[in-house]
């Protein structure tokens, strides 16, 4: 089945995913989401493949996150059914037993972020931008501090959920999150060659490991999806994503007519 929001290929045993929204800045929406699955999936019962590279499309971003025009009209019931689309797809990526690196070309942000965190390895530039703004937009956090807490610990997860703030890529590389920062025109031949070494590595340690890393977190994992459903339900309950969403695209609307 062809792939309208994705691009994908092999290139020997390393398995490539490319989000191709690059008008949209990659942002992702349901469509989009299960097209990734899917080839997550695939990729990963492929024999033929050992490893696997997440990348986008164009060099202004990796991905922007959940698509805000679908999520703009949400209620309280749609809200719980985010929710568990959110679920299936973390399961996916908590689920492979193949490497999986991210090839961040720009921007990672709220949920997109979030992703490039369960990949296993993330190379960037020192354009790259990753955060947590969802607050930003009146959207309540929960997946991004669990997966942050982590990784950072508690205070500065508690810092970047509640201030939303973008940080910039010698930030996340000195922190642990980016792992190799190189020149921008370096990034997915960086990648490749890290995809090719985690291939070479033997196949049974290597699932078994990621298979260990999932079992570790699998309790908090759960508690996390059932708090989301909660506090989002509470969050659309009072209407305020909404509001802050239809000011964001009011104010979108009037820089487009300014220009």
């Amino acid at each position: 089945m062809s792939n309208k929001f994705i691009e994908t290929e092999k290139l020997g045993n390393v398995a490539v995913i490319r989000l191709n929204r690059p008008e949209k800045l990659n942002a992702w929406h349901g469509a989009m989401r299960e097209e990734i699955m899917q080839a997550l999936k695939n990729f990963d019962s492929d024999d033929s493949v050992r490893s696997l590279i997440m990348t986008g499309a164009g060099n202004r971003a990796f991905s922007a996150g959940q698509d805000l025009e679908e999520a703009q009209n949400f209620d309280v019931s749609d809200s719980a059914v985010w929710i568990q689309s959110w679920e299936r797809f973390y399961d996916v990526l908590r689920n492979l037993q193949k490497p999986l690196v991210m090839a961040l070309n720009g921007t990672a942000a709220g949920s997109a972020f979030q992703v490039t965190l369960l990949g296993d390895i993330r190379v960037a530039h020192a354009g790259v931008k990753m955060g947590q703004p969802e607050i930003n937009s009146g959207i309540a956090s929960v997946t991004g501090p669990w997966i942050m807490n982590l990784m950072l610990g508690m205070s500065r997860t508690i810092e970047l959920t509640l201030t939303g703030r973008m940080m910039e890529a010698e930030e996340s590389h000195r922190i642990g999150l980016i792992h190799h920062l190189v020149a921008e025109d370096r990034v997915f031949a960086k990648a490749l060659e890290i995809a090719q070494e985690l291939g070479a590595k033997p196949p049974v340690a290597m699932r078994l490991n990621k298979q260990r890393f999932k079992e570790m977190s699998a309790a908090s994992f759960a508690d996390t999806l059932e708090a989301a459903t909660r506090l989002h339900a509470e969050s659309y309950a009072s209407g305020e994503p909404v509001r802050m969403m239809e000011e964001f695209f009011k104010v979108r609307r009037e820089r487009k007519v300014a220009h």
